[in-house]
This record gives structure tokens, C-alpha cells and sequence, in this order.
């Protein structure tokens, strides 16, 4: 099929390789989600007088075809097409005649991809804060197992007061669980549906824009149809954004079980099955997905700043300079999702050893509790740490497990709040859940093909 814009002349070869880069690739992503938002859009067509009951109906019968090759992996787009669009529109009109040339009224190539990326980013952050909070309680349920083990606690790396591994897991958790809820967020900004802004000034057509919303899933029209297409890059940088702090916090927990799990330290085990090992050296398993957890969290920071880089300086609406934020997009989530999966493994097949944490909590470790338990005896606590700082070697070796009970306001290891933070975390991923089923739900109603955009 020649290319939607298709003039009197053909363009240049070089060009054509310029332009296109690699685009027809990624819009592989993006199949699904434009097929339902043309059925959609179809629709809006019938309802407003532009196309007949049986044009419609053999339009979607053929975007049926179209996301059933997608689900068999046999739907392709190439290069020539530039873009899952045009490869869409080429079926339509070869499998319906003039019903797919009809398909394309009303909008322009920048809504149609702004909505098909619209139904995937807004499907992807539902599915990313999921598996996040489904991490988050795996960390509780690993807390809660391991609540009365000591564990040294560190500052500079150097020992500085009890902890236990409970507290260091549900930490994690925690932390974890707002991320997911920061991302889930987006949820609200992505719910808006830019169909209908066609170019950025919209069309003269009587488009029901809220209709084809509905359609769709999207509680509301994102109103102002220049927006709609300015909106194109900062919304995926926030998206990205929302990643890069979960990946952050992957990557300081892989970096502790990268550290703790050395032979030196023995506190943990890790599964041998998520380990590698080394060409020369018979001996080793080497923690690459741990290590790879770290530098693809700087992969992730690094997709979001890209996006937000091609974003600077832009005029308002359209740009060429928008195709190159899909890259970043697809290659940021899908490295974040990946990390938390990878993480999940880890963490649920961790071998905790309690013998070597509590044998790493030597006398030195308890010199705080020193200093309070001689401030109890009269005295000024500068005077006290001072005596005790003097003469460390005099500091006594205190019962580990009775320490860390005996620590017993909120959120410390007497306290760790598990029940609190597990209903929280269980709410959230409820909450998600009811999302997803609804999501489903609207895909139903566009589809007799079970899909779903986000197919990693």
C-alpha cells in the first residue's frame, strides 16, 4: 500500500531508511491497541453518518483477522509501511475495499498513534504497580518468616546498631508499595482519550469524541485537541519517571544481596538456578541478574531523560522529533518489568542463613545500647558516650534476639507495623485488580479476541 501521506513523487531510499529508523519494529507493541481504538473509531464513524451498518461490520470482522495474527505472532509490518497504521489500513482495504479506505476519516496519523500509546502506557502502569505491589508482598511474607533473626545494621557500611531481617525486608516493602502507588497514579493522567484531536486542531466532522471515550474505557475526552498532541513524550516521561524510582530501589536491594551474599558475610544464599558461572574459573556463581538488576536501573533513568531531552525546546503540536520517544518508552518499561520479575525470583528463593547473622552481631554493635543502659544510671548521655567510645573493648555482648524484641516503638524491630503494611499493600493490589478486570472488560466489548496490549 502506498504510505498515508503519499504524494506525486517517491521518496528518496536514504530518506525513506532516515525517517522510518526502526519504528515499523516497535509498533509491533502497538498492533493491538490501534486495532481496538479503530474499532472504536469505526463506530464513531457509523454514529455520525459516515460509514454504513455493513462497512462497519466488515471492518471489524477484518481487525478480528488482524488481532488474531497479532495473538499467532504472524501479523507483520515492514519497512515500506513505516508503521503499524499503515500496515493495519493496507488489510482493512484489501480484505473490505473502499470500507478501508473509509477508515482513516476523521483523524490524523498523530491521534491514531497518541490513542493506540494512550490504551498501552495506560494498561502497562496498571500492570507495572501490580507486580510491584505483588513484590512488595512477597518482601512482607519474607519479613514476617524472618521477623526475630538478627541482623547487623549499617551505616558507611561500617556496624552501628541491631537490626533484623525483617526490618531490613519490610523496608523494601514499604518502599516498594508507594512506588507502585506513585506510578498507579498515572492511571488518572492516562485516562483521558486524545481521539478525535486529529493534527491538533481537530476536524469539522460530527465526531461524538465522547462516544468513541466511552468506547474505549476512558472516563473522559482529553479536551483541549492541542494538548491531546502536545501531551505526546510527557506523558511517557512520566510513566518512565515512575519506573525509575521502582528500579532505584531494586537496585540498592540487589546490591545488599549482592553484598550479603558474599562468602564473607554468608547472610544469605542465593538460588543457584539465578546464577551463572564463570568460562575459567569452576568455582563461581556469579549474581549477574543481580548485577544486571543494578545497571539497567541506570538503563531505565536513562530512557526517561531521553524522552524528556527530545521534549526540550519543542514548538507546539506536531513534531517528527515524537517517533523517537518510542524507543525509550518500550525499552524503559519493558526493562523495569523485567526487574521486578527477576527480583521476585530472587527474593522468594532466598536462603537465609541465622547462624552467620547472629554471629556477626559482635559486642561492637551494642555500644549505643551501652551508653542508655549506663545512662540509666545517672549522668549526662555526652558524658556517658564519651566512657563508652573510650573503652569499647568493655562493651558486653547482649542476647541479639532479646535486643531487637525489646525495640518496641512504631516501626522498629519490636514493631515492625507487618499487618498494617500487608493490608495496605493487599488494598492497592485489589484496587489494581479491579482495573485490570475492567480493562479486559472494554477489550471485550471492542473484540471477540482475548488481547491484551501489553503482551510481555
Amino acid at each position: 500500500m502506498a504510505k498515508l501521506w503519499q504524494k506525486e513523487y517517491t521518496l528518496d531510499t536514504l530518506m525513506e531508511e532516515f525517517t522510518v529508523g526502526n519504528d515499523y519494529l516497535l509498533d509491533m507493541n502497538l498492533v493491538a491497541a490501534d486495532c481496538l481504538a479503530s474499532i472504536a473509531h469505526a463506530r464513531g464513524l457509523l454514529k455520525a453518518g459516515l460509514l454504513s451498518s455493513a462497512e462497519l461490520s466488515a471492518l471489524e470482522s477484518a481487525i478480528q483477522e488482524i488481532l488474531k495474527a497479532q495473538t499467532e505472532g504472524s501479523f507483520t509490518i515492514s519497512i515500506h509501511d513505516e508503521d503499524c497504521h499503515t500496515a493495519i489500513e493496507a488489510y482493512l482495504t484489501i480484505r473490505t475495499g473502499d470500507a478501508g479506505k473509509k477508515i482513516h476519516t476523521g483523524r490524523s496519523r498523530n491521534d491514531q498513534v497518541q490513542t493506540a500509546l494512550r490504551i498501552w502506557m495506560r494498561e502497562f502502569v496498571v500492570r507495572m504497580a501490580s507486580e510491584t505491589t505483588g513484590l512488595a508482598l512477597v518482601l512482607l511474607k519474607f519479613a514476617r518468616e524472618h521477623e526475630w533473626v538478627p541482623m547487623p545494621g549499617r551505616t558507611h557500611m561500617q556496624l552501628a546498631m541491631p537490626s533484623s531481617v525483617g526490618l531490613w525486608a519490610a523496608s523494601f516493602a514499604e518502599e516498594l508499595h508507594d512506588e507502585a502507588f506513585n506510578l498507579s497514579r498515572m492511571a488518572w493522567i492516562l485516562d483521558q482519550s486524545p481521539l478525535g484531536s486529529a493534527a491538533s486542531y481537530g476536524t469539522p466532522l460530527p465526531l461524538d469524541r465522547a462516544y468513541t471515550a466511552a468506547l474505549m474505557g476512558f472516563s473522559r475526552v482529553q479536551n483541549n485537541v492541542l494538548y491531546a498532541n502536545n501531551s505526546r513524550g510527557k506523558y511517557e516521561a512520566m510513566l518512565l519517571d515512575g519506573c525509575d524510582y521502582i528500579t532505584l530501589t531494586l537496585s540498592k536491594l540487589a546490591q545488599d544481596l549482592i553484598l550479603f551474599s558474599l562468602p564473607e558475610f554468608g547472610y544469605f544464599t542465593l538460588p543457584k538456578e539465578l546464577c551463572t558461572g564463570s568460562s575459567i574459573m569452576p568455582q563461581k556463581r556469579n549474581p549477574d541478574g543481580l548485577e544486571l538488576t543494578r545497571s539497567r536501573s541506570a538503563v531505565v533513568s536513562s530512557c526517561a531523560q531521553r524522552v524528556k531531552s527530545i521534549l526540550r525546546s519543542l514548538p507546539s503540536g506536531y513534531n517528527r522529533d515524537f517517533q523517537d520517544t518510542k524507543e525509550p518508552l518500550f525499552t524503559g518499561a519493558k526493562t523495569a518489568l523485567m526487574s521486578v520479575r527477576v527480583m521476585r525470583l530472587m527474593v522468594e528463593r532466598l536462603v537465609v542463613h541465622p547462624d552467620r547473622l547472629e554471629a556477626a552481631c559482635v559486642s561492637e554493635l551494642y555500644a549505643t545500647d551501652e551508653v542508655l543502659v549506663r545512662l540509666a544510671q545517672g549522668g549526662s548521655f555526652r558524658d556517658v558516650y564519651k566512657e563508652v567510645g573510650m573503652s569499647l573493648g568493655s562493651v558486653q555482648t547482649y542476647d541479639a534476639v532479646e535486643t531487637i524484641r525489646n525495640r518496641t516503638s512504631q516501626g522498629t524491630t519490636g514493631k515492625l507495623g507487618l499487618e498494617e503494611a500487608e493490608l495496605s499493600c493487599r488494598s492497592l493490589a485489589e484496587s489494581l485488580e479491579g482495573t485490570l478486570a475492567f480493562l479486559e472488560a472494554t477489550y471485550r466489548g471492542l473484540s471477540t479476541i482475548n488481547v491484551s496490549t501489553v503482551a510481555w
